[in-house]
């Protein structure tokens, strides 16, 4: 299967670093023009950078922009024409006890993680419809299924995340657009080895290692028993963004390494 997505335009929020980085890199190695979108110039600017340098002809714009909050979205929006592709990747996520956790947290965690999305589909979605295609992706995570004690707050954020993209695909029903989540599990990303740094610190083991001893300790379903890459979890939005997999609507899947048990 070859995937080109030459002529197309894909936006992809918080794709300076972690699996938004992989997204956007993934896309623009398929020939879609990518919309870099991070809080600061700076690091949209790294990041084209970075892409360059693996990808020299990838076709890369800035769109640095703060999503968390409605008047960032707006600006993004004005400064970003309709795209073929939206990936709602922009996330965050914090350790910490249900009884710890004061509403500000929750509300921080809602704006990014869900509002985000709602207010970047809302404006975007119509225009697909107009066309007659188009693709809207959130990364959800299999928290949002296998809610984690940890951080009670993500999770029920990213179970809003799964439900949000099954309803927007139900509403954009034959028109050509699809609307799919993908829950990843533990991954290699910047945002896990920051949260794995004290471990490091201690131990002195790689991260890939000490990732592996998270998912065993804290994720024991897991099949494959390490963490994902960014580009394993890339590989199926740069699938899921494409041609190839227009039957593909309303779904919630799965790049979590087998953590959630169950056959569906």
């Amino acid at each position: 299967m070859k995937i080109d997505l030459t002529g197309k335009t894909a936006l992809v929020t918080g794709s300076t670093v972690g699996i938004g980085f992989g997204i956007a890199k993934g896309l623009a190695a398929a020939g879609a023009t990518v919309f870099i979108n991070g809080r600061k110039q700076d690091a949209v600017d790294a990041a084209m950078a970075r892409i360059k340098a693996d990808l020299p002809g990838a076709s890369l714009k800035p769109a640095p922009a703060d999503v968390s909050t409605a008047e960032g979205v707006a600006d993004l929006i004005k400064a970003v024409p309709p795209v073929d592709i939206l990936v709602n990747n922009v996330g965050i996520f914090v350790p910490k006890d249900f009884f710890d956790t004061p509403d500000d947290e929750w509300e921080r965690h809602i704006e990014v993680n869900v509002m985000s999305g709602v207010r970047l589909s809302r404006a975007y979605l119509p225009p697909m419809a107009a066309r007659r295609w188009g693709r809207v992706i959130f990364m959800a995570s299999e928290s949002g299924l296998n809610i984690p004690v940890e951080m009670i707050h993500y999770g029920v954020t990213k179970t809003a995340d799964i439900a949000l993209a099954r309803g927007l695909a139900k509403r954009m029903a034959g028109t050509g657009v699809t609307v799919n989540s993908v829950l990843p599990g533990p991954t290699l990303s910047e945002g896990v080895e920051a949260m794995l740094a004290p471990v490091l610190a201690k131990t002195g083991v790689s991260i890939e290692d000490a990732a592996a001893d998270f998912v065993k300790k804290h994720r024991s379903s897991s099949i494959i028993q390490r963490a994902a890459t960014v580009e394993e979890v890339a590989n199926l939005v740069v699938y899921l963004a494409s041609p190839q997999a227009s039957a593909t609507t309303g779904a919630a899947m799965r790049v979590d390494g087998g953590v959630v048990d169950t056959i569906a």
